[in-house]
């Protein structure tokens, strides 16, 4: 049994069609606006920890051996 393709058919096609493109360019778009956000701010965090002029491990004292 075969089925014929109506104009109606061809319509809700294209509509559909249309509308899957356009959830799949929003989403990428917002996908990639995501993930740019989140390098930046991994960038700004990476960069403010160079810009410190001491070192980490100054901040703790430090331990001093003794010997008996």
């Amino acid at each position: 049994m075969g089925t014929s393709l109506t104009p109606d058919f061809w319509k809700l096609f294209g509509v559909l069609l249309v509308i899957s493109i356009a959830v799949t360019f929003v989403v990428s778009a917002a996908l990639d606006t995501l993930v740019v956000r989140l390098q930046e701010r991994r960038r700004r965090r990476l960069t403010d920890d160079r810009t410190d002029t001491t070192p980490h491990w100054t901040d703790r004292p430090r331990r001093t051996l003794v010997h008996h």
